[in-house]
């Protein structure tokens, strides 16, 4: 019965999550009551606009990815840690002989947490469980402790949930993806030090009257501020820095605009097979938990197509190299990870409302603070890949491996140091610190809201009395 078990828990991990959102969508839909062939059909028009997003991702990774390598190598920077990407730290992780354990206990928190009303998030996003997964493995591995190692995984679930819960309205309002949460540690990361960010710009004078949007953009440079020709200035620019010929330049610059034009109406797609599960979803929770909504939690691929990512991500790029070069004691080289600078920005984007001048300041912030988690772990990292028998290729001279993901992000550099240092100071600590961000968004954030809201009620009925 186990072995049975595991065997269709491998071929629906191995199947990737083209294959797997469709099936799972469909039982959930079948779990929320529709009928099997329209949970069907929502499930398969989810995988279609899924791997239409995928494709394109793909598509500029392929083209994007070796024009920034290029860059980063036609600039001449030389570090020792090498950013191998998420795909390397993905296969590392679903390599560890405690992979199972961890997974099933993510999923068991998931569910625990929703019957507990502690979360409305369901995440279905199981192939994204890596970036919750890697952190126990690596907190395993340097205290050879399987409990410390399952429990930091544990408590990278339980606040990732949470954040995605707080953050789902960004979702909502921003990219207009009703009924959906993003537990995707990859992006919710940044949030940890945008949050505070974006709070202290709205309380400098001055600053905080600075609001440049898209549309700013395309107004002020006219022709030059449609995303079209914005992707294929961008796009050359790289090529051009990357020391390629202008006719490849300009092919590079004709594809960055054809992915910023193409990827929201794959979105499009995404939100339309969504719609009936979200609607089942809604009314099966307000069945059986009054005044209760729950969220499906995707992969936040879906959200990373906004043309306001897209365009922010494109400038941050070379800003990123320029940073691995003058920040003073950082040892990590930006490469195979630059094309997914996207997913690191989405959820920035969405909580200054696409204020460009924001973006591009706490994107600076939240990208130095990857280049020195991922320079701090890199040894931890290397020695972890090389323990579990995987030997990632190493160009460039670099002796460390790292990336944009694992224990580079925020989230979990700091859950993964609360667990392998001093345990009598880092984790009251980090109870703390999770309790009191659990107190403002459950207690503090919605009462300050139903006041603001009574009062503007307040101010209607009086302007409507007078």
């Amino acid at each position: 019965m186990w072995d049975a078990i595991m065997s269709g828990f491998n071929w629906l991990i191995g199947a990737g999550p083209t294959v797997m959102l469709p099936i799972i969508i469909t039982i959930i839909g079948l779990v929320f009551g529709l009928k099997l062939g329209k949970a069907f059909k929502s499930g398969l028009t989810l995988g279609i606009g899924f791997a239409g997003i995928r494709l394109l991702l793909d598509y500029m990774s392929s083209n994007l990815g070796p024009a920034a390598k290029a860059m980063v190598e036609n600039i001449g920077i030389n570090l020792d840690v090498l950013d191998v990407g998420w795909g390397s730290i993905a296969a590392i992780t679903w390599s560890s002989p405690i992979i199972v354990f961890i997974v099933f206990a993510i999923f068991a928190v998931n569910i625990i947490m929703l019957l507990t009303k502690m979360t409305n998030t369901l995440d279905v996003d199981i192939w994204n469980y890596h970036h919750m997964a890697i952190v126990g493995i690596m907190v395993h591995y340097v205290t050879k402790n399987i409990w410390l190692g399952i429990g930091a995984s544990v408590v990278m679930a339980m606040t990732t949930f949470k954040i995605a819960d707080w953050s789902q309205p960004l979702i909502e309002k921003f990219f207009g993806i009703p009924g959906v949460s993003l537990p995707t540690v990859s992006a919710t990361s940044t949030l940890l030090l945008a949050w505070p960010l974006n709070w202290l710009l709205d309380r400098i004078p001055g600053i905080n009257k600075i609001n440049i949007t898209l549309k700013d953009v395309q107004k002020y440079l006219g022709f030059f501020g449609d995303q079209m020709i914005l992707g294929l200035i961008l796009g050359s620019a790289i090529g051009l820095l990357g020391g390629y010929s202008i006719t490849a330049s300009l092919q590079l610059g004709v594809s960055m605009s054809a992915v910023l034009v193409i990827i929201p109406k794959m979105t499009s797609l995404f939100v339309e097979g969504l719609m009936p599960i979200s609607e089942a979803a809604q009314n099966w929770s307000q069945r059986k938990f009054k005044n209760r909504k729950l969220f499906i939690g995707l992969d936040a691929a879906i959200v990373v197509g906004n043309q306001d990512v897209i365009t922010t991500a494109l400038i941050l790029i070379p800003l990123t190299i320029g940073l691995a070069f003058i920040l003073p004691g950082n040892r990590m080289l930006p490469f195979a990870d630059l094309a997914i600078i996207p997913f690191r920005i989405a959820f920035v984007v969405a909580l200054t409302r696409g204020n460009f001048f924001k973006n591009i300041i706490i994107g600076l912030a939240t990208t130095t603070a990857i280049l020195y988690a991922g320079s701090i772990t890199a040894p931890i990292l290397t020695e972890l890949a090389s323990s579990i028998g995987i030997q990632v290729a190493v160009v460039g001279g670099a002796l460390f491996i790292s990336s944009f993901s694992a224990t580079s992000l925020s989230h979990s550099f700091l859950v993964f140091f609360a667990f392998v240092g001093p345990l009598l100071i880092t984790m009251p600590i980090m109870i703390a610190v999770i309790a009191i961000c659990w107190y403002y968004f459950e207690v503090i954030k919605p009462k300050s809201k139903k006041v603001k809201e009574e009062m503007e009620v307040e101010i209607v009925s009086a302007e409507q009395s007078y």
